[in-house]
């Protein structure tokens, strides 16, 4: 909701301040569709050009979260909380019961549990692999972070690619901009011989190129870019959280001491209360 209200708000503060300045639509209406043709034809053929097909309908679909944000909510780093400590409890208890789970989770009762979680190709192989390290005793707790911390390296550049393919595009914009106008004033220098009042049509006409270019660069991809970007960041703590439980579980602490580090080490805005985590605990040792 609020992405739509920036849009609205960038588009009526430029053509309303233009239009209360005098401004003519005329001009800038009857260029546009040519304008944005080769402005915003020359665009997507670079994008094109520049990404493969899988990164392209990553970026598509990395679009939509302009709007919707990011996908972990607060209840989901909780539920994160919960399985994790459901898990670290079965495999000090019950190891050879934790394989079943963590060799198989698409047909486990824990992790249907929490289906949003289950979801998640990237999250439940985190999990799963990770206990599997940690059953195979490894001697050194640090090799497993240091893979870990590889791994989610690797995941965060990944979902940074909309951010930057889109980025590329906001730069490129103004310079696609220059070329709509150079391409106008010579089609008004092929004119030069008309009046002054058809002149001026034309040159406004060339200098739409510029304005279309500058002002999709700065009032839209560059924004979208860079909301991709935070929602990127703001997902890449759920990932962090996993990391910081599993290896507080390889230093050999007690369930509830990994998952208290896990809830200090989630963000502020969806940390939940230290009594609200502790219910919902005793909702998954009951289970």
């Amino acid at each position: 909701m609020i992405g739509i209200i920036g849009i609205v708000v960038v588009l009526g503060m430029v053509f309303g301040g233009y239009l209360a300045a005098g401004g003519k639509m005329g001009i800038i209406l009857k260029s546009l569709p040519f304008e944005m043709m080769m402005i915003g034809g020359a665009a997507a053929g670079a994008f094109i050009l520049s990404n493969d097909t899988a990164s392209m309908k990553q970026t598509f679909k990395g679009i939509g979260r302009v709007f919707k944000g990011p996908k972990w909510r607060s209840d989901d780093y909780r539920d994160l909380l919960c399985l994790l400590f459901e898990l670290i409890r079965l495999a000090k208890s019950a190891p050879l019961e934790l394989e079943t789970h963590i060799e198989n989770p698409e047909e486990s009762a824990i992790f249907a549990r929490y289906p949003k979680i289950k979801g998640d190709h990237e999250a439940v192989e985190m999990i799963c692999d990770t206990l599997r390290s940690a059953s195979m005793n490894y001697d050194d707790p640090h090799q497993v972070e240091e893979v870990l911390e590889k791994r989610l390296d690797a995941h965060f550049h990944h979902s940074m690619h909309p951010s930057h393919a889109l980025q590329t595009v906001a730069d490129g914009l103004p310079a696609l901009g220059i070329v709509a106008a150079v391409l106008g004033v010579i089609k008004t220098m092929g004119s030069i011989d008309q009046p002054p009042e058809v002149l001026g049509k034309l040159i406004g006409g060339a200098l739409v190129g510029t304005f279309l270019g500058v002002f999709l660069a700065y009032g839209f991809v560059g924004p979208f870019a860079a909301k991709l970007k935070t929602v990127a960041e703001e997902d890449g703590h759920f990932y962090q959280l996993i990391r910081e439980v599993l290896v507080a579980n390889l230093h050999n602490h007690s369930p509830n001491i990994c998952i208290e580090v896990g809830r200090q080490n989630t963000p502020h805005h969806y940390r939940p209360r230290f009594n609200d985590l502790e219910e919902a605990l005793k909702g998954a040792r009951a289970a």
